[in-house]
């Protein structure tokens, strides 16, 4: 007690300081509040800065789904056939191959559906004609884009379908003969795949048109809900057109305006407790939508809490340390008890110490036994992997033993025949003809050792020494060993332009083997299907070259992704492979310094892609 006495003024004493214990109070707390405020501006600004990058990332990524599709009405209103069907609504014929062309076309450009109306907006063909939610027959001269189309010459439009009550964008362009406008075209485009990615993403982001109404959001159930009450004028045009079919279009239950700026602002959402929302806001589209997003600010706030509490404290601290000088003068007969104390806290620690010296020197011989172990555990590890490696390039050539066995018997047998015609012919004394045939035996022979000399230099152990290799080279002598299998498999393998300078730090016999592994496993992939095609490709991206290997197969199952590079792992029949391939040449790439990656193209089949540092 007498350590505190020092510190605490006692009887008369207390009784001045109480104004300064007031006064060192105020002090933190204001102190407290300059800092929570300092730190909540610079977090909320450093959120807005984020929020703002991931709107412009939505709002990018929908205008370019919407623009790759903008032109195509303008390109289908020039097919002829279309134009016979407006003239000749009647006839059979005319209209059967508008509805197989614009099926063609919804099928290639990956539509939802397009097609043809006459000057009525009566719908002549469909790319679903042969659906019972088939548009033909119906007549949309209501819908904002036909009137739209007709009148200025392009209709856009955004809203669920009146027939098959599906939502959808839907753009429209006229048909015009000789400067008429005879028809109209529309194609109708999904923007489903786009409202699952803002799902996915895990933002509480929606999609306004024009008016406030909710059509597109990460929450289900804000769709169709508008962030203010809409008058009796805007309701009847939605009505009108049937916008949005037979939703009831309520108020969401939140007052928030759109601005093209971020706002702070206290919301209560639908299921949610009241809270702080930084809510940014982008104009995108052509038809004035926003994009909008709500950044939860409970994180920003709890720093913006704990820096006041920090700095208080802090300011507290300063404050006692004050106070600790002031009443050094009262604390001089407890300091040298405590220098009393300390002396032999002192002597009974330099006593510990020793004690722990020993067991300290007993635990340290122990370590050292330990870290000889596992030096001998790593040496074992490095050649169990060398092992795995090799074990992996023999096993490539057990496959390809067939092939190779075959491409070497060809030459064989006709060495045979040329020798025996050679021998032939030299008793007839026609040495032309020998010449001749010595020449193809040297020829046959040379290829031969070609082929030898490719699967020697596969199969020999590599130095494990990384160093300026060219990627062209090492994928030439990938190329040429699988090019048996190629054969085989009737595929075609493209490799698209890969630079002649382009090098990577690595061994190239362990490059090699990857890329056979890579060219293998995708000539397995297409084999049995259509199109038999196997692309490789090589650019440099900052400091890393990327080389991906993407074939035209069925693709990777979802359930099989996460397990891909495990070894034994595999997805070919029993006896076809021992799961080995992948895992050794994700591996490979490791000890290189790079990486393996795997994923399914979004235009079909899969690719695989080795990372690796630039040269």
């Amino acid at each position: 007690m007498g350590f505190f006495k020092g510190f605490l003024p006692i009887g008369e004493y207390a009784r001045g300081w109480r104004p300064h214990l007031l006064l060192a109070a105020i002090c933190c707390l204001l102190s407290g509040w300059v800092a929570w405020r300092a730190t909540l501006t610079r977090q909320i600004e450093q959120l807005g800065r984020q929020t703002l990058h991931r709107a412009e990332f939505y709002r990018f990524n929908l205008e370019s789904l919407l623009a790759r599709n903008a032109s195509l009405p303008r390109v289908i209103t020039m097919e002829g056939r279309l134009k016979d069907l407006l003239k000749n609504p009647e006839e059979e014929r005319a209209r059967s191959e508008a509805n197989d062309y614009l099926m063609n076309v919804a099928n290639s450009a990956d539509l939802n559906a397009t097609y043809l109306m006459d000057r009525k907006g009566l719908t002549l063909a469909a790319s679903n004609h042969r659906l019972a939610s088939s548009f033909v027959g119906h007549n949309y001269s209501f819908r904002p884009y036909y009137i739209d189309a007709m009148l200025k010459g392009l209709g856009i439009f955004y809203g669920v379908g009146a027939t098959t009550g599906y939502p959808g964008y839907f753009i429209t362009g006229p048909v015009e003969d000789q400067g008429e406008r005879i028809g109209a075209v529309t194609v109708k485009i999904s923007l489903e795949d786009f409202e699952m990615a803002m799902i996915r993403s895990g933002d509480k982001v929606f999609l306004t048109d024009a008016h406030g109404i909710i059509f597109l959001a990460s929450v289900r159930e804000w769709k169709y809900h508008s962030l203010m009450p809409l008058g009796d004028e805007v309701r009847g045009r939605i009505s009108a057109s049937r916008q949005y079919g037979d939703w009831r279009i309520d108020p969401l239950g939140i007052a928030l305006p759109l601005r093209n700026e971020p706002q702070l602002v206290r919301l209560a959402l639908p299921g949610d407790m009241p809270q702080d929302y930084l809510v940014q806001s982008v104009k995108t589209g052509p038809l004035g939508w926003w994009v909008v997003l709500l950044a939860e600010t409970r994180r920003e706030q709890q720093n913006a809490w704990l820096a006041g509490i920090a700095a208080g404290l802090t300011m507290a601290v300063v404050l006692l340390a004050a106070i600790h000088f002031r009443l050094r003068s009262l604390r001089h007969d407890e300091r040298r008890q405590a220098a009393a104390a300390l002396r032999r806290a002192h002597d009974e620690l330099e006593r510990r110490i020793a004690e722990r010296t020993a067991d300290l020197r007993a635990a340290n011989a122990s370590l050292e036994e330990k870290i000889e172990t596992l030096k001998t555990t790593e040496s074992i590890l490095q050649e169990t992997r060398d092992a795995a490696v090799q074990a992996g390039k023999l096993a490539v050539l057990g496959q390809m033993a067939a092939g190779i066995g075959h491409e070497v018997n060809q030459p064989l047998t006709a060495l045979h025949a040329l020798t025996d015609n050679a021998t032939l012919l030299l008793e007839h004394g026609q040495l032309g003809e020998v010449r001749e045939n010595l020449g193809a035996i040297k020829q046959m022979a040379t290829r031969i050792g070609l082929l030898v000399s490719k699967v020697k230099h596969f199969a020999r152990k590599p130095s494990q020494e990384k160093q300026a290799a060219r990627v062209a080279d090492v994928m030439d002598q990938a190329l040429m060993l699988v090019e048996i299998r190629r054969k085989r498999a009737e595929a075609r393998i493209d490799v698209q332009g890969i630079p002649g300078d382009l090098r990577v730090i690595a061994d190239p016999q362990r490059l090699e083997q990857v890329f056979v592994n890579l060219l293998l496993n995708a000539l397995d992939a297409v084999s049995g299907t259509a199109a038999r095609c196997v692309s490789v490709a090589a650019a440099r991206s900052g400091g890393r070259v990327r080389i991906a290997v993407r074939d035209s197969g069925p693709g990777i199952a979802e359930a099989a992704l996460p397990r891909l590079f495990e070894p034994f792992f595999t997805t070919k029949e029993a006896g076809q492979g021992l799961g080995l391939g992948l895992a050794i040449s994700r591996m490979i790439a490791a000890e290189l310094g790079g990486d393996l990656e795997a994923r399914n193209h979004e235009d079909g089949g899969a690719e695989f892609t080795v990372i690796l540092e630039a040269a």
